[in-house]
């Protein structure tokens, strides 16, 4: 029965295997035999041949998060995993989680598994939190699959396991993480591997080693010089194939270099269109112009000539937002860099180019030397004759993540942050150079919004005059349009000047004239069209237009009279008895009037001393769960005059509800909101006793009695109101509270909740963004006995244990680590306790765990 289940491991997944230069189609079809032994379909994807359709599977496994359906599968929620996935899994017999095998390079340490020796608890704690966060796993024990020990030496028991079983786990000092985690990046581990570190023996004027980096390779500039080699007979060109690519107009080149650029793209199989609507790519110079906006907001691939370059150098696809420089640049940079002076330090080679590039994109000065009038030093270590000058001169010193994540952000950031100033002994941090990705989020905010419609509008007219120009060129006129006035009155001559946009005010003119003259009248002589109206006709105009609004004064005021009146002027119309009401020419009708008036006075009459008997409301009652208006409407409304003629108000909105009445505590919507507002409860049986007693009976002697649900809930009523009382609605001040749509209770019954608690409540549907971190109220002071043990910065997301819920849970996961907050995936009774006790409670059982959601 076990060898069964282990052969159908993978027997309700569908995996597609995505080739490239570190996955080789050798390296997928072991892969693909192993899914097919283990009871798996699989599907192998090689370049350039169309992506299959994202939903067709479960999990997509690739050594890189650099393919084209990359982002599509994260917005499906289909996680994409490294192979070393499926030999996790295989190995302990059931599905690892993906999170841990993601090869986006935003999780820096999910290839890591990390086990610790002899160290502080405390930092053994920040450690494994770090390392889980960004991707990577913890082990308590040393196994073959641990590649990292963390230790001050090589003295602890399990360091002499690694080196006696010789099982090539790296023993590195905690400073590696703590570095690591500072700068957000993986650095080389080399100068912190004992047994003998180098940031421990080395001496604080040793040189520092030269670091390389792949990552700018071909991505140093924007605007490259070189058209790319294509001169291999023996490599098959297909990076483009089945692209549609278009050359935006401000690209600025010559008819010469343009005709090379086309037949580049040709020699990789792509075509060159000048059809937006047709085409994959668009190639431009600056985030500009209709094209690119437009071409942006479709989901086209917009990047710049370098990436182009890039694309047919190494024949292999990359996303244009991979590379800072590989996407259109801006013509005045970014707000506030103009007129900086920044100078660079101990960066070498492409990585110092790429830099320059950059400084310049962004809109400073790149100085080759450090001058007094320097703003800044970008150094990529604390050691140069530079770094000293710029100390005794106050000259701003940062490391290049300063201006790259400045760039990302269009903005610039604070120099404050630690991570912006902070350089690792022994460390050349040009090894960390163009691992910064851009945000579609923020160019599409800045650079392309979606309000705009006027661009799209502007493509669909080029792609008219595209086919008539087809047409042309075949010898076939392009048909005529005809505008629908001509179309039908021929005779009629249409104003060839455009009316202009009018203000509001001008638009309301038009409401106090005659409904039969034109709006445009006024603006055009008789029989001409352009004429310029004269002194007299416009005088007369004027003339006539106040003589209008002098005929409609009545009715104006008429209209003013009837809005002070109960009910305005849409319910009711005229009181019969109005002296303004125009009366009909009808015998029987005027003979009717005087009999009619007089009913409607004494009816008046009748409302008014019905109304003036009526006490007035000393109580707003919110109830719940009477079971005698259960299924009976017209009892319900009965009792409820009768109890507004008591001086009871029965209301539905919690915040106006002064008592709550309820048979038992409950967990209805109605009751735990009302807790917010620290109302009187009541049992229901006091409804029952002031409808049967016909008289207001005093609520203190009805309150609410329930032990037994008090005692198992943990808390008392009275303590709940009280502490209600303290916390005025602001218990749930500054907590970010995802919810799934199709929870059971409803999305809108805990946002309810959420909010009359002084939370935000948010829809989850997989692509919410996250923003702010938790920031209680220093102003509120709530006293929690049950301390929620989360930290600044968590985000929960209210969920059940079902599999449509379980399979948004590594998105919402992935989403909340993205912008460094920690995910708390809870049930529904977290939040409803908390409401309801009015203080903030933990308890284990409340937070789901991976093994939950495999289970």
């Amino acid at each position: 029965m076990a060898d069964d289940q282990v052969e159908q491991l993978l027997r309700q997944c569908k995996i597609c295997i995505v080739c490239s230069k570190e996955l080789n189609e050798d390296s997928a079809m072991q892969l693909d035999i192993l899914i097919k032994d283990h009871g798996g379909e699989v599907a192998i994807h090689k370049a350039p041949a169309p992506f299959p359709p994202i939903h067709e599977f479960t999990h997509i496994i690739s050594s890189t998060a650099d393919f084209p359906a990359y982002q599509s599968a994260c917005d499906a929620l289909i996680p994409v995993v490294k192979p070393q996935w499926l030999q996790t899994s295989i190995a302990r017999h059931k599905l690892a989680n993906p999170r841990q095998f993601n090869p986006d390079p935003r999780f820096f340490f999910s290839d890591v598994v990390v086990t610790c020796g002899d160290i502080p608890e405390g930092d053994k704690d920040a450690i494994i939190g770090g390392v889980i966060a960004m991707g990577g796993l913890y082990s308590p024990r040393v196994t073959s699959q641990v590649t990292h020990l963390v230790d001050l030496s090589m003295d602890s028991d399990k360091a002499k396991t690694i080196v006696a079983k010789k099982l090539g786990t790296k023993i590195v000092l905690p400073h590696w993480f703590d570095d690591c985690l500072k700068l957000g990046r993986r650095i080389d581990e080399r100068p912190y591997t004992l047994p003998n570190p180098e940031i421990l023996r080395a001496s604080p004027n040793a040189p520092i080693r030269k670091a390389e980096n792949a990552d700018i390779v071909g991505a140093s500039t924007s605007n490259p010089t070189t058209l790319p080699t294509t001169k291999d007979q023996n490599r098959n060109l297909n990076v483009l194939e089945g692209k549609n690519v278009m050359l935006a107009s401000n690209l600025g080149i010559g008819s010469h270099l343009l005709a090379s650029i086309e037949d580049l793209i040709h020699q990789a199989n792509g075509v060159v269109t000048k059809d937006l609507t047709k085409a994959n790519m668009l190639i431009c110079r600056y985030r500009e112009g209709f094209e690119y906006r437009t071409a942006s907001r479709w989901n086209k691939d917009v990047g710049n000539l370098s990436w182009l370059y890039h694309l047919i150098t190494h024949n292999a696809w990359t996303s244009p937002l991979r590379r800072l420089l590989h996407y259109p640049i801006h013509r005045d940079g970014i707000p506030g860099f103009k007129g900086l002076q920044i100078s660079l330090s101990n960066y070498a080679g492409e990585a110092r180019a790429y830099l320059e590039n950059l400084i310049q994109a962004a809109g400073a000065e790149c100085t080759k030397t450090l001058r007094q009038e320097n703003t800044h030093l970008i150094t990529a270590h604390g050691g140069s004759d530079k770094c000293t000058a710029a100390k005794e001169w106050g000259v701003q010193i940062v490391n290049h993540l300063w201006l790259e994540e400045s760039y990302t952000k269009w903005k610039m950031l604070p120099v404050s942050d630690p991570r912006y100033t902070h350089f690792p002994r022994r460390t050349n941090l040009g090894e960390v150079v163009g691992q910064t990705r851009l945000d579609r989020n923020v160019l599409e905010q800045i650079f392309f919004p979606a309000e705009a419609s006027t661009d799209e509008s502007r493509v669909m007219r080029q792609k008219d005059q595209n086919i008539a120009a087809n047409l042309e060129s075949n010898g076939m006129s392009p048909p005529k349009k005809q505008s629908k006035s001509a179309a039908q009155s021929p005779s009629v001559s249409t104003p060839k000047a455009v009316t202009p946009h009018t203000n509001k005010s001008a638009r309301k003119t038009p409401l106090l004239a005659d409904a039969k003259t034109p709006l445009g009248s006024r603006f055009l002589a008789d029989g001409k069209e352009n004429a310029t109206p004269s002194t007299t006709s416009s005088r007369k105009s004027k003339e006539a237009a106040v003589a209008r609004i002098h005929s409609a004064a009545p009715d104006i005021a008429l209209y003013e009279k009837e809005k002070k009146r109960v009910g305005g002027v849409i319910y009711g119309g005229r009181r019969k008895n109005d002296a303004d009401l125009v009366s009909i020419n009808n015998k029987k009708r005027r003979s009717a009037e005087p009999e009619e008036d007089a009913d409607a006075e004494d009816d008046k009459t009748d409302a008014k001393r019905q109304k003036a008997s009526k006490p007035s409301v000393s109580i707003r009652l919110s109830i719940t769960s009477y079971q005698k208006w259960v299924g009976n409407m017209k009892k319900e409304d009965s009792d409820k005059r009768k109890l507004r003629d008591l001086g009871i108000a029965v209301v539905q909105d919690a915040k106006k509800c002064t008592h709550l009445a309820a048979p038992s505590i409950l967990r209805t919507p109605k009751f735990v909101n009302a807790l917010a507002y620290a109302p009187v409860i009541v049992n229901v049986e006091y409804i029952t006793q002031c409808l049967e007693k016909n008289k207001l009976l005093d609520p203190t002697d009805y309150i609410l009695v329930d032990e037994s649900t008090e005692k198992k809930v943990g808390f008392t009523l009275a303590a709940a109101r009280e502490r209600a009382k303290k916390n005025q609605n602001k218990l749930l001040r500054g907590y970010k509270i995802c919810c799934l749509e199709n929870i059971r209770g409803g999305f809108e019954a805990f946002k309810s909740i959420v909010e009359v608690n002084g939370g935000e409540c948010t829809l989850f549907r997989g692509r919410v963004s996250i923003k702010d971190s938790r920031n209680r109220d220093s102003s509120s002071d709530i006293e929690d006995q049950n301390e929620d043990p989360s930290k600044e910065g968590d985000v929960f997301l209210l969920s059940g244990d079902e599999s449509e819920h379980v399979k948004l849970w590594p998105r919402f996961r992935q989403m909340v680590f993205e912008v460094g907050k920690t995910p708390r995936i809870v049930n529904v009774n977290w939040l409803i306790d908390i409401a309801m006790s009015q203080e903030i409670r933990w308890k284990d059982e409340y937070e789901y765990t991976d093994e939950d959601g495999a289970n």
